[in-house]
């Protein structure tokens, strides 16, 4: 695997969000491929599980929460100055599904917050600290709910997400330079906790896996493939990409 182009070995990717979901399965499932993991997060528990699942030596966890200020700061302090990051994985999201008519400052403030301000304030400060390497990878988890699909109730999440798009594509731009790539991986529907319909009915899913032609949610893990490779070196000339992984949602 060292010689694949896919091989994560002997990089250190920083994954936000990695207690549970599509960030858990970035953490693991890069960890398989030899990256060691800086798994960040708010539930010090689930972080446990996740550091528990990762077969890299040396990997660790972090606990962290975006809507603290001191968030960057805790973060940064776990990325040693002497081993910069070769890559990152902005995971933790806020899905809050509210109708126009009830979204409130603080509600719409957090999610942009979570989904789009912090991940800037962070790599602000770790170029700041040179704790991001020259030819690093920076993904986003984004969402077709971005910049291809609205719904009802969903106005707050689709707009913080299309923030994260701008941003990513900016922040392509703008580090070019330092041959740091950005770039996005936008699912659809995904079997999580976080996913809006986890708490439906089993006959209200599978009603609505029928509107994918694949007929069915995605799993966090094919996420997860599709961020090691905008990870790896095969990606080495990729920045500025929305990743579209939805089953084919988006074609209807």
């Amino acid at each position: 695997m060292g010689d694949s182009p896919f091989s994560l070995a002997g990089k250190t990717i920083l994954i936000t969000g990695a207690s549970s979901g599509i960030g858990r399965a970035c953490a693991i499932e890069s960890a398989k491929l030899g990256a060691k993991i800086i798994a960040g997060g708010r539930d010090e528990e689930r972080l446990a599980e996740t550091l528990a699942a990762v077969p890299t030596e040396g990997s660790s966890a972090v606990s962290a929460d975006l809507l603290e200020p001191d968030f960057c700061k805790k973060i940064s302090a776990a990325v040693s100055a002497d081993e910069p990051l070769d890559g990152i994985v902005f995971s933790a999201g806020m899905n809050r599904l509210l109708p126009v008519g009830f979204i409130g400052e603080k509600e719409f403030a957090a999610a942009m917050r979570v989904n789009a301000e912090a991940p800037l304030m962070l790599v602000q400060t770790l170029l700041r600290e040179k704790k991001l390497k020259r030819g690093a990878s920076v993904v986003f988890i984004s969402s077709i709910s971005g910049g291809n699909v609205v719904s009802p109730g969903a106005a707050v999440y689709s707009a913080t997400k299309s923030a994260a798009d701008a941003l990513m594509k900016s922040l392509a731009l703008e580090l070019a330079s330092k041959q740091i790539r950005v770039n996005a991986v936008c699912p659809g529907a995904v079997e999580t906790k976080m996913n809006a319909l986890a708490a439906v009915s089993e006959a209200q899913k599978a009603e609505a896996e029928k509107r994918y032609p694949l007929k069915r949610f995605g799993k966090p893990e094919e996420i997860a493939y599709a961020v090691i490779y905008l990870l790896s070196d095969a990606a080495a000339w990729t920045t500025g990409t929305r990743l579209v992984i939805d089953g084919g949602f988006t074609l209807l």
